[in-house]
Parts: structure tokens; C-alpha cells; sequence
């Protein structure tokens, strides 16, 4: 059995952020070049999109442990550097949460910086540390799910070179915070497609050791040199519930203006998303 569909064999049915992302040169590895090779991988995936900026068209389809779902559209927009970029989600439909919006800022070595606005109350609000673990917006996906991860943030270190997933050979690398206070996650697995850098599995594990969340992401294509999965499944492992990503359109290098990126212009941008 590959790994997958062990994977489903044990979860039923299945980030955003995310993905995103000849076994080197030895079979064997001592330590050190092990946690060497490991970040170099884990380089390729976080460094191979060079856009300033991204705009995509989405879906989220959230599924209860009964298996009935219910879709949310949004469209979300990236804009900066690995380590230095700034996120905008914001949700176009159903009704009652069209106009709700997102804001993330990354900065290596710090706290994600996320301003929810919600047109409800014409209010932006800061989104507090012990929030990161909640789910966003009823979905599968947390807080620091959606925010964008930086690479220093994390050690690597690699654990295996042979497992197969959807037809890809993968590496798998274990991701540790450098700052435990920084992630509701204890450690994450990724696993690595050999032939694209992309990651085809996460399974995140919390402070206990529990592994609580698995991703599988699908449908891969590349788009302007950039490649990224057109499908993605959150699984949440103990409360059997899943929330199903889908990317309709993706757009690189449209010139977006930094300032919309800011908890100022929140306000604005949510209403005007929704064609208020």
C-alpha cells in the first residue's frame, strides 16, 4: 500500500497556505548533513514561486463529520517576498459572511500580524495569539494555517526518501519550530514531491504529540514558470470533519497596490470585494 492510501485507510475522507511547496545524493546521511539536505528541499518549495504578487479565485467547501458541506467563495491576494509578504483573503459569498476579510503580515522571526474586518459591525479587530489555533471561519483550516509560514521559522530534518504519493516519489521532512510559543504545532510532517517542488501531504501534530490535522493537496499544474495544487483537503483527525479547497483562477504579477494590505483600508476592501 503507498503511503496515500494508507493515509485514507485511517482518516475518512481528507491549507491554504500553503502549498505549496534519486534520493540526493546518499541513501544514508549522518545528522548534520541530513538537517542540510532537509532545509535545501524545503528552499526549493518555499523559494520556486518569484512573483511580487498573487491573486487567486477560490472556494471552500466544509464538510461535517456527517459529510454535509457548504460552500464559501472568497479571492485572496499575496503581495512581498518569502519571509516578508502580506496576505488579503476575503470572503464573496454566502451572504451572511460576504465581505468578511482577512489580513495577514509575515516577518521572519515574529508573530504573524491578522486584522479580521467584518462587515456586520464595521469593525477591523486584531486577531489575538491564542486565536492561531482556532478555525477560521468554521473550516478545517486555522488561523495560522491561513497565514503564510516562513522557512527560518522552522529546523528540517529529513526522515525518508522512498514513499510514493499520487505517482510522485517524495521526501519526508520533519518541521520543528524554532519558537514553540509561535505554533499551536509541535512538529509537521511534509511530504515532498521528488519531481516538482511541492508538498503532496502534511500531517500537523500538537503540543501532546497527537497528530490533529492532516492536508493532501491535488491537481497540480504549473502557471507562468509556478507551480501550485488546484485542490486541497484539510482533515481535522479527531473532530472527522474536512474542508475541501478548490483554485478556479490564479493571476501573477498584476501590479497590486501595497496598500491594500493594511488594516486601514479593510474596512473598504471588504464591502468593494463584495460588490457592496
Amino acid at each position: 500500500m503507498n503511503r496515500i492510501s494508507a493515509h485514507h485507510a485511517k482518516v475518512v475522507t481528507p491549507t491554504l497556505a500553503i502549498f505549496l511547496f534519486a534520493a540526493l545524493f546518499f541513501s544514508v546521511f549522518s545528522a548534520s548533513s541530513a538537517i542540510s539536505d532537509a532545509r535545501e528541499i524545503m528552499e526549493r518549495v518555499y523559494r520556486q514561486d518569484a512573483s511580487h504578487d498573487t491573486t487567486m479565485r477560490a472556494n471552500l467547501e466544509v464538510f461535517d463529520k456527517q459529510g454535509h458541506g457548504k460552500k464559501k467563495q472568497f479571492t485572496y491576494r499575496r503581495i512581498g517576498s518569502t519571509g516578508n509578504s502580506k496576505t488579503l483573503l476575503v470572503f464573496t459569498d454566502p451572504l451572511e459572511i460576504r465581505g468578511v476579510a482577512l489580513l495577514s503580515i509575515n516577518r521572519q522571526g515574529v508573530d504573524d500580524r491578522q486584522f479580521v474586518y467584518t462587515p456586520a459591525t464595521h469593525r477591523v479587530r486584531n486577531v489575538a495569539p491564542q486565536e492561531r489555533s482556532a478555525r477560521f471561519i468554521g473550516s478545517d483550516f486555522t488561523y495560522e494555517d491561513i497565514a503564510e509560514r516562513v522557512l527560518d521559522d522552522f529546523t528540517y530534518r529529513l526522515l525518508g526518501t522512498e514513499e510514493n504519493i499520487d505517482e510522485h516519489k517524495t521526501y519526508k521532512v520533519e518541521a520543528t519550530p524554532v519558537a514553540p510559543g509561535r505554533s499551536q504545532y509541535k512538529f509537521i510532517y511534509y511530504w515532498v514531491a521528488q519531481d516538482v517542488p511541492l508538498i503532496l501531504l502534511s500531517e500537523m501534530y500538537d503540543a501532546n504529540g497527537r497528530k490533529i490535522r492532516t492536508l493532501h493537496a491535488s491537481q497540480l499544474k504549473r502557471e507562468s514558470g509556478i507551480w501550485g495544487a488546484r485542490h486541497t483537503e484539510m482533515n481535522s483527525v479527531q473532530d472527522g470533519t474536512r474542508t475541501v479547497l478548490s483554485i478556479d483562477q490564479v493571476k501573477f504579477n498584476t501590479g497590486l497596490d501595497e496598500k491594500l494590505f493594511t488594516p486601514e483600508e479593510l474596512d473598504k476592501i471588504g464591502p468593494s470585494e463584495a460588490g457592496e
